[in-house]
């Protein structure tokens, strides 16, 4: 036995052999928690792309609906009114969504998961409600106003949770990924809700359509839990939200190109299925199909635009990108809606593919904003929180719906009863039109200031 064998404790192997078990892990952690953390990143990513169901589909499938509503009107009151359930319903979830940003971003960031299901069901009880109205006001507040506030309340926490778990590397590639599929859900839901209305009435589908909310809605919020840096004790807790960005001149173009672009992004949704039979005298498979070839082209373009102002090798600016879809969009609703006549299949489905490509994947540029604006803050050596900038952004698409939706009625009741000409133009939707063309292409304004 040597000296330094007897100089060891009698349990000395045994000390050794926890000492290298203990060491283990601690040589492994640092992957395992890599894992663990891409394990979390995936389950948000998963759902929040399922979250997009009960939150959009009902606003992006709307044009099925107004289409029963014109032609199967039972209700009391004017049918026409039911014209602004669409665009008031996107514009009250964007307009309260600077406001729910604020309170979950830092204040009630442990609520957020608590929240999304109160507005789960608060969406339920609305089109459980809606199922039961008599009138035509009914409709108005339960699906444009209380459904669309309780959508809302689900997006606004989620979204945030979403935008932590995602650093600025890869955060707009994460929104372009959850926007595409909220074109996916825009796609097939017009579908499902035209089987519901045909083949059960509009009460049944109603009550239907809560239970897909109810399902889907409660799963995908269990996979979507709050960052552990937004629920740490004192992290963010007693700080106040900074607002230097409002002193950014980027902040307010990009804002108004929004409020120009979303105008007109929301007519086609509302209007181009009744366009379809009234005018075009189509059947109600071409206007489903219509819609959903609308919605298709953003499963595509939601990511592109996305990569384009996210990516290593040949990034655009935001401002490049935005005035791309812009005036694409805006050349889609001129050439092709407007020129389109009895029987015009062809362009019309040439509208909605180039029209919802272009139009569609414009939001995706808005994790390239907050870059842009968080840039500009660190130049400055100011502090900015990303979730508010993408709330208050959601609130300039907001007052862009409801100005679209407001201005629609008058639009449609200035357009010619008489057909002049055979062009879609000397309809009565001529206006509504050249209304759509006019706000896209405006809202690519942001390029004359970069």
């Amino acid at each position: 036995m040597t000296s330094q064998e007897a100089s060891l404790p009698p349990n000395a192997d045994q000390h050794v052999l926890q000492s290298t078990e203990e060491a283990v892990p601690n040589v492994d952690q640092p992957g395992s928690r890599q894992w663990e953390s891409k394990w979390k990143r995936a389950c948000v990513l998963t759902g929040s792309a399922i979250l997009q169901l009960p939150i959009w589909g009902f606003a992006m499938s709307y044009g099925i609906f107004q289409e029963y509503y014109f032609g199967n009107w039972t209700l009391q009151g004017n049918r026409e009114i039911t014209g602004i359930i669409g665009t008031t319903s996107n514009g009250v979830m964007y307009l309260s969504m600077p406001f729910l940003f604020a309170l979950f971003s830092r204040r009630w960031a442990s609520a957020r998961q608590r929240a999304a299901v109160c507005g789960v069901l608060l969406a339920c009880v609305s089109f459980l409600l809606s199922s039961f109205g008599t009138q035509a006001w009914h409709l108005v507040a339960t699906q444009g106003v209380m459904a669309a506030f309780g959508c809302a309340l689900i997006y606004s926490p989620m979204t945030l949770s979403l935008g932590e778990w995602f650093t600025t590397s890869n955060r707009t590639l994460a929104y372009g990924i959850t926007l595409s599929c909220k074109n996916i859900v825009g796609t097939t839901c017009p579908w499902l809700i035209r089987g519901l209305v045909d083949r059960y009435g509009l009460r049944l589908a109603l009550k239907a359509w809560a239970a897909v909310v109810a399902g889907t809605g409660i799963l995908a919020i269990s996979l979507v839990p709050t960052h552990p840096s937004s629920t740490s004790p004192g992290t963010h807790r007693d700080r106040k939200i900074p607002w230097h960005f409002l002193r950014h001149q980027t902040f307010y173009i990009h804002s108004v190109a929004i409020v120009l672009q979303s105008s007109g992004y929301g007519i086609p949704q509302t209007y181009l299925n009744t366009y379809v039979h009234e005018i075009a005298l189509l059947s109600q498979t071409s206007a489903t199909l219509l819609l959903t070839l609308f919605n298709l082209p953003g499963i595509a373009s939601s990511s592109f635009f996305g990569y384009l102002c996210d990516n290593k090798y040949f990034s655009f600016s935001v401002t490049t990108v935005t005035a791309i879809s812009a005036a694409s969009s805006g050349l889609s609703a001129f050439l092709f809606w407007g020129l389109t006549s009895q029987g015009s299949m062809a362009l019309l489905v040439l509208f909605s593919v180039t029209f919802g490509f272009f139009a569609g994947g414009c939001s995706s540029t808005w994790g390239g904003i907050i870059n842009e604006l968080e840039s500009e803050a660190a130049q400055r050596n100011e502090a900015i929180d990303a979730g508010m900038v993408y709330g208050l952004l959601n609130g300039a698409r907001g007052i862009g719906y409801v100005s679209g939706g407001l201005a629609g009625v008058p639009l449609l009741k200035a357009g010619s009863t008489d057909s002049l000409g055979n062009f879609a133009y000397g309809s009565t939707y001529g206006p509504l039109i050249i209304f759509t063309g006019l706000s896209s292409v405006f809202g690519g304004w942001g390029i004359l200031w970069k």
